[in-house]
């Protein structure tokens, strides 16, 4: 039989899938046992590994475009709208959040008080923590903002620069949530406000940390030489994916730390 010929990149024999599959499953898996149990070293063990995985897949991705010249213009074309599909999934998801926190606050039942917050709820101050981290995402957004700007007039050393402020801003902003989290006074136990402000902002603060590890990623190869002012996919992916973590932050401070408190 003769050979058909296409211009689709199929992907070899991968273990990166399941191994990711994997850890996933393990990091909820570490959850529960953070929430049951107070154990916290399963939890953390899974996160690496997960990082450890992305980091692995990245590099044969990165080897499949930028070495291998396999991503030509239809399979580029194939990964933009499956990027595009992950990010309408994620607005979805995020939205599921935003429901259950107005279906509880625009209607609070006699069990909470009948007010929101719930009675013996002390929310945090939006305009403490809270403020400053939206400040910190905003400058991160204006900042990978300038490295896109810095790779289409070919300013790389621009480029470096911006990309490595915003994926620090990004490990400053979980500081920040880590230190917020450390003082509250509530916690995930504490009714609905505190199941659904630990959920919402922790989930918030996951992308967060995934976001920062495909910044990381992005500004090496960005070092290495990587792109050029007109092929730059894989910054583009990042970007926009850190914008979605933008837009969200934004809409978790104005209802669930400003008008919920």
């Amino acid at each position: 039989m003769s050979k058909v010929f296409h211009m689709y990149h199929m992907v070899n024999v991968s273990p990166w899938p399941f191994l990711m599959g994997s850890a996933s499953l393990s990091v909820v898996l570490g959850l529960v046992k953070m929430f049951v149990f107070y154990s916290f070293k399963s939890f953390f063990f899974s996160l690496f590994c997960v990082g450890l995985v992305f980091l692995l897949w990245e590099k044969d991705v990165v080897r499949e475009s930028t070495f291998q010249g396999f991503h030509c213009s239809r399979v580029v074309s194939g990964l933009i709208y499956g990027m595009i599909l992950f990010i309408v999934s994620e607005v979805f998801f995020f939205i599921s959040f935003f429901w259950t926190f107005f279906h509880s606050s625009l209607n609070p039942v006699t069990d909470l008080g009948a007010v929101w917050p719930p009675m013996g709820i002390s929310p945090l101050n939006p305009f403490s923590v809270p403020l400053l981290n939206t400040v910190v995402l905003l400058a991160s957004g204006v900042s990978i903002t300038l490295c896109h700007q810095g790779i289409i007039n070919e300013d790389w050393k621009k480029s470096i620069l911006s990309l490595g402020m915003t994926w620090g801003l990004g490990l400053y902003f979980l500081m920040l949530q880590y230190f917020e989290y450390k003082m509250a006074g509530f916690s995930m136990s504490d009714s609905v406000y505190g199941s659904v402000f630990f959920m919402s902002t922790g989930f918030h603060g996951f992308h967060v940390l995934v976001g920062t590890l495909f910044l990381m990623v992005m500004f090496f190869r960005m070092i290495k030489s990587h792109f050029s002012m007109s092929h730059h996919l894989g910054f583009e992916c990042a970007a926009w994916y850190w914008h979605f973590v933008d837009v969200v932050w934004l809409f978790l401070f104005s209802v669930v730390y400003w008008w919920g408190s």
